[in-house]
């Protein structure tokens, strides 16, 4: 089996799928990274976790619908090329 960059694409779409199918309430919550953890005051610079849970947010939010696309294209074409 090759490194090719269509195998390195692929694994990047399933890193993202990944994180797009995160849900806050079941997973994170229990390791302590749910909404209400990542609360600071005001003028306090967020810490890496508030960060890394913004991240994961906004890629629910803007990635879902284009997943949806690019997942469905890379399905027809494993069925195609194999």
């Amino acid at each position: 089996m090759t490194f090719t960059l269509y195998s390195l694409l692929q694994a990047s779409l399933l890193c993202l799928n990944a994180t797009a199918l995160l849900h806050e309430e079941r997973y994170l919550k229990n390791i302590g990274w749910g909404t209400d953890q990542g609360i600071g005051g005001f003028g306090e610079k967020p810490g890496i976790k508030s960060q890394l849970m913004n991240l994961i947010r906004s890629v629910r939010t803007v990635v879902r619908m284009p997943l949806i696309i690019v997942k469905s294209i890379a399905i027809v074409l494993l069925l195609l090329f194999g």
